[in-house]
């Protein structure tokens, strides 16, 4: 019998809970667990994507993620129709909307996906903000919290998150698509027009404040007058040339040519093959960033601040540097050019391994399998 779950969440853009969502429904058993996605606001992107998956999505159109009454009347009429045996939220106004209903949908489990760090709350929004604030009373509700990270699950029960049952399960990478190219790496060379023994240094993030692109580019600047012939790569939604706000950054630390803009792209798996070191300078908000493990799994050794798990997803296979320090960034970066290329291969390599050893996305969609299975059954499905 397939066990029928209901996944909610707020969008379907590019974004790491959203796409941890699509890989995830991509890789369970289909003959065991019959999916639907209800998404509070438009299909996105992603949304077409999940229905060539054979997944019905289902689009509220709520105006920025905000949960109004006609948006909860919605949700709860289409649950009912869907009748799942098991409702999992993702992200904090989802989590909010699902359990608010939670006293008229009887005998549906629900179960919360956080996938974030907050850190300081007055770096988000003001309804994000009060989601994660007042969202403690309700952790009554939910059967069971998975946070993707233990920094995340440990701040949330410093905020007094509490909850019935608390699980971790960290994000998971598809090894096969994310795998070392050198092809890839002759290829990026050639559509940036530089040599094939360019060096490069990239960053795959959407343009956020969280995501800290100052503190890369400052490091950039600081790097590139010491070493000219370096090229950085910027990829992500609103990292292109259009984004006057991040082009005026550019000029400003007088980085010019040697940074290339790819906006956001499909092709993240051969952009991220393509790089000598991977770096995510995140100031805040990360839990488990999933651009880290990628860039693991693509062979590609990796710098990154001190945010969420992402010390503990790199291990001895990366360097990991305090936040909004661009100094420090500089020297870990100097500290892996400064290896030969085969030394920086044979970390790679052991990175790569790391990601298969704890982090495969087939390992982890069986952890969501056991879990929705155990709790449908002692529901009474």
């Amino acid at each position: 019998m397939r066990r029928r779950i209901a996944h909610v969440i707020t969008s379907l853009d590019v974004g790491g809970a959203n796409m941890m969502l699509y890989k995830l429904l991509g890789r369970m058993n289909h003959e065991q667990f019959e999916a639907a996605v209800i998404v509070l606001m438009e299909s996105g992107k992603l949304g077409p994507r999940i229905e060539a998956l054979g997944i019905s999505v289902y689009a509220l159109g709520a105006a920025q993620g905000r949960i109004s009454l006609d948006t909860l009347r919605e949700l709860r009429a289409l649950i009912r129709r869907l009748d799942p045996e098991l409702i999992q939220a993702w992200t904090y106004h989802s989590n909010v909307a699902v359990s608010l209903l939670a006293p008229f949908l009887p005998k549906i489990p629900v179960f919360w996906n956080i996938r974030h760090t907050p850190y300081d709350l007055k770096d988000y929004k003001r309804l994000t903000y009060l989601l994660i604030r007042y969202g403690k009373w309700l952790t009554w509700q939910p059967a069971c919290i998975i946070y993707n990270s233990e920094t995340s699950a440990k701040r949330h029960r410093q905020l007094g998150y509490r909850g019935k049952r608390t699980v971790i399960i960290p994000n998971g990478f598809d090894i096969e698509a994310f795998a070392p190219s050198e092809q890839a790496r002759l290829n990026m060379r050639k559509l940036l027009g530089l040599s094939e023994s360019a060096l490069l240094i990239g960053m795959i993030a959407r343009y956020h404040p969280m995501k800290d692109h100052d503190n890369f580019l400052k490091a950039a600047a600081e790097l590139q007058f010491q070493k000219p012939d370096l090229h950085f790569v910027l990829a992500g939604t609103d990292v292109d040339p259009k984004n006057l706000e991040l082009n005026q950054l550019i000029e400003a630390h007088r980085l010019g040519a040697c940074v290339h803009l790819l906006g956001e792209r499909s092709d993240i798996a051969w952009i991220t093959a393509g790089l000598d070191i991977a770096t995510l300078s995140s100031a805040w908000g990360d839990a488990f960033p999933n651009v880290i493990g990628e860039a693991m799994a693509c062979g590609v050794p990796c710098v990154v601040t001190d945010i969420g798990d992402a010390s503990c997803i790199v291990g001895n296979t990366g360097i990991v540097v305090p936040p909004r320090h661009p100094t420090a960034l500089v020297k870990a970066w100097n500290k892996l050019l400064e290896m030969d290329a085969t030394a920086r291969t044979r970390l790679g390599e052991a990175a790569r391994q790391r990601v298969i050893e704890n982090y495969s996305l087939a390992k982890i969609a069986r952890r969501y399998e056991r879990l929705y299975l155990e709790e449908t059954q002692r529901n009474g499905s």
